[in-house]
């Protein structure tokens, strides 16, 4: 019974675009580990961009010294 976390910045992401996550990431462990898929829960997660953190930085902080 895998139990898959996704989690992504809340920027958007589309309900078709987790759709398509969900039934990609349950594909690939059906074909790879031949998991059931009707046992295979896949979670995703939105987060804030303040509360995900990359070198110390909220992302914010960290994508504008990449000046982006």
């Amino acid at each position: 019974m895998p139990y898959v976390n996704i989690k992504v910045t809340n920027e958007g992401v589309t309900r078709d675009q987790k759709a398509e996550l969900i039934k990609g990431v349950t594909d690939l462990l059906q074909h790879v580990l031949d998991k059931d898929p009707f046992t295979t829960f896949v979670v995703i997660d939105e987060v804030e961009l303040e509360d995900w953190g990359i070198g110390g930085l909220p992302v914010p902080e960290y994508r504008a010294q990449l000046g982006k």
